[in-house]
């Protein structure tokens, strides 16, 4: 019975210990799913972008309330409204200075070039991300020119690597690099979509900055953790009463029977075209700024032994400007960056109303009307002096975006021109009997969407712009003008993104026109060092570390004791000679021959074992002689003599091994080789390597020619060939130019 009953528990232990090993796989497998990751992703932003903006939004509370509480003493205001955002911009600068100075600056020229294939040290870590954060921040709750966008998206990029590190340590698979480049898209998605709550825009927007191409199957991915995000991010807001119901973050209330006329788009397709000029001035402008900084002179070195002094002194020129009190009172300098934004997107006339008793439920819109100063004037200097003031702030060495000072230039610029369209057509556009009226707010939408693209190169500002909005009355004007602002942009200038990675030097391969026939054979490194004298088929590649670790084993000292040991096996002659042999005897036969000295000497005979252990066998002989002659030595004082010689002998017998091992061929068979390394025959044209680094980000490929090894393409040798072809081409365009020019001069004289 007691037999019985034991088994019966044994059965029951072991089935439950079945069912509870079968749960526990099931749910690390569904751990490792992708709809976890995804949905721990959007909640994790979604809490880290709200609080920034709750914790900016208070900061720039805190900023205005101060400046409002001292009101009547204008020094004390001057120096409240200077010091708060010095103080936090320098914090900002030596937090990130000291944790980690891959935060600095936006991060995605840095994304680029890792969806590229090159692996970039330290910018994908937990430190840098505590540092962006942080210090983004104290940027945005300064009231500074800078953005939340670019530095958000490699916020987003550093969370997506880090938990799936944790999803794969829980999991127990091994993670490949192609899914690694899928997070990171994954995350750049997210980062745009909860900036702002706009899951549409972000995932296309991500896909035109980061990705070179992109796969299909992350649509899903992307759109899935974007929305998610967009929507917690967007409940938090209501939950905190900032808004009352889920809405678009800038909503707006144009008209949605007529919003625009026919005839208003030549304006706005001057909008666009004026946009992509403006924006290549601004990508061209900050290059210049960041070039000046970077020369080798007495100034740059010394702002390089202190480098909170460049961001105090820019933040206290942009603060003195945009004081209230002084010279900003005519730009609107008291308005914050969302304040700005709303402003600019109401739908009054501000032209109409300027000089007359100010409507209710203006708000601070009030800030762009002046009694003394027209509203053109007031336009005009805020978006020329938030021009500059942006180009120069991107540049600070703090976590910063451009996407939002730009997104203001624009607006301020489309609200300009929809203003000079107001006042030339004030009773409004008459098409077939209906009069259409001018919707200033409408301009600087488009011109917001416009100049954004154009800096950019990205056609999906637009689509953020709807979101931003919550509207589409004016989809058409809007994709007009974004397309123009790119076409003119792009002959023109790099995007501000591109033109980083070109200042930071990075390892990114640009986009290749079509029509280049260049053969891969003629740019490929001819130098390689033979693999055998009599072929150079490929055979396949090892890595760097592989030989690295075969030469540290091949030259180590277990080795050359496990090669002596063979050695004085097959000899046995030698261990018949061996130290053990020797006899210690006192020619002068003294009594008083201490027994310490006997003593000293066999410890210096035992440290000579432990030497002669690891000698090679060639040296045996010569290490024999020369324990005879330490034998024979009388006084103790020689003994350190014969005994460094001794040491100095053993080095030089190691050095000699060593390099005779080294000559001799190594065996490869535990080594790990790639038997199908990417290779690329010798007549592949230029257009097509570059499409497979890309597409495949390659950092190196081998050029063969009927299987034998021809030399090798890297990355430097592709970004080279493609500086030329663009030198020679940007030539041919200017001497057209030229030409051109003087030919009609020619017709015309």
């Amino acid at each position: 019975m007691n037999s019985n009953s034991v088994k019966v528990n044994h059965v029951c232990h072991v089935v439950c210990s079945d069912c509870v090993a079968r749960v526990q796989r099931f749910l690390v497998t569904k751990l490792g799913e992708d709809w976890i990751f995804l949905v721990l992703l959007g909640v994790s932003m979604a809490l880290v972008s709200w609080t920034m903006d709750y914790t900016s939004a208070k900061s720039l509370q805190l900023y205005k309330w101060i400046h409002w509480e001292l009101r009547g003493n204008v020094l004390l205001q001057y120096l409240a409204w200077v010091s708060y955002p010095m103080v936090l911009i320098m914090f900002a600068s030596s937090f990130c200075h000291l944790v980690a100075p891959q935060a600095i600056g936006s991060g995605i020229p840095e994304l680029k070039t890792i969806l590229r294939g090159v692996v970039l040290k330290e910018y994908l870590t937990l430190k840098a991300f505590i540092a962006k954060v942080i210090g983004l921040t104290a940027g945005l709750g300064s009231g500074m020119p800078v953005g939340k966008e670019g530095p958000f998206v490699h916020i987003a990029s550093i969370c997506a690597a880090v938990l799936s590190k944790c999803m794969m340590f829980f999991s127990g698979v091994n993670q490949s690099p192609y899914c690694y480049t899928d997070i990171l898209t994954v995350g750049c998605a997210v980062g745009v979509g909860c900036c702002f709550g706009t899951p549409l825009g972000g995932v296309l927007f991500s896909i035109e900055v980061t990705s070179t191409y992109f796969a299909v199957r992350n649509y899903w991915r992307g759109y899935f953790a974007a929305t998610f995000s967009a929507f917690i991010f967007r409940v938090l807001s209501v939950f905190n009463k900032d808004a009352v119901t889920i809405t678009a973050l800038f909503r707006t209330k144009f008209r949605m029977d007529f919003p625009f006329d026919l005839q208003e788009l030549p304006a706005f397709a001057i909008i666009g075209i004026s946009c992509g000029f403006l924006g290549a001035f601004f990508v061209w402008l900050n290059r210049q700024v960041v070039l000046f900084m970077r020369k080798p002179n007495a100034m740059t070195r010394f702002l390089t032994r202190h480098r909170l002094i460049f961001p105090g002194v820019v933040t206290l020129v942009i603060a003195t400007l945009t004081f209230p009190p002084g010279f900003g009172q005519f730009m609107a300098g008291e308005l914050m960056p969302r304040e700005c934004i709303n402003s600019l997107f109401d739908n009054f006339t501000w032209t109409k109303i300027w000089g007359s008793p100010l409507p209710p439920g203006l708000g601070r819109s009030s800030a762009w009307l002046h009694p003394d100063v027209s509203v053109f004037v007031i336009l005009l200097l805020f978006f020329v002096m938030k021009f500059w003031m942006s180009a120069v702030s991107t540049t600070m060495p703090i976590p910063s975006g451009a996407f939002m000072p730009v997104f203001i230039l624009g607006a301020s610029f489309g609200r300009l021109v929809g203003e000079i369209m107001a006042t030339l057509f004030p009773h409004g556009i008459l098409f077939d009997g209906i009069l259409y009226r001018i919707i200033p707010g409408g301009y600087a939408v488009i011109g917001a969407a416009a100049l954004t693209g154009a800096v950019t190169h990205t056609v999906s500002t637009a689509v953020i712009c709807f979101e931003l909005t919550g509207q589409i009355s004016h989809i058409l004007p809007m994709m007009v003008a974004v397309i123009l602002a790119n076409m003119v942009a792009q002959g023109l200038q790099p995007s501000l993104y591109d033109s980083i990675i070109q200042i930071k030097k990075l390892p990114y391969l640009p986009e290749l026109g079509f029509g280049h026939i260049r053969c891969a054979e003629r740019s490929c490194n001819r130098d390689t060092p033979e693999v055998h004298k009599y072929s150079m088929i490929l055979l396949g590649s090892i890595d760097r570390s592989e030989l690295h670790a075969l030469c540290d084993w091949w030259l180590s000292a277990e080795r050359r004791i496990f090669r002596q040991e063979q050695c004085l096996q097959e000899q046995n002659q030698y261990a018949k000679d061996s130290w053990e042999s020797f006899a210690f005897v006192d020619e002068d036969d003294e009594e008083s021959g201490d027994k310490v000295c006997q003593t000293e000497r066999v410890n210096v005979h035992k440290e000579s074992k432990t030497l002669l252990e690891s000698l090679s066998n060639q040296s045996l002989l010569v290490v024999h002689t020369y324990l005879q002659m330490l034998s024979q030595v009388g006084n103790l004082a020689n003994y350190s003599v014969v005994f460094l010689q001794l040491v100095s002998y053993w080095l030089v017998q190691i050095k000699e091994w060593e390099e005779a091992e080294m000559d001799k061929p190594m065996e490869i068979d535990q080594i790990r080789i790639d038997p199908s390394p990417f290779q690329l025959v010798e007549r592949t044209s230029l257009h097509k390597t570059h499409t497979l680094f890309s597409l495949l980000g390659l950092s190196h490929a081998y050029v063969t020619s009927i299987g034998k090894l021809v030399g090798v393409v890297a990355l430097k040798e592709v970004r080279k060939c493609h500086l030329l072809i663009f030198t020679f081409f940007y030539r041919s365009l200017f001497l057209f130019y030229s030409f051109s020019i003087l030919f009609c001069l020619n017709l015309t004289i």
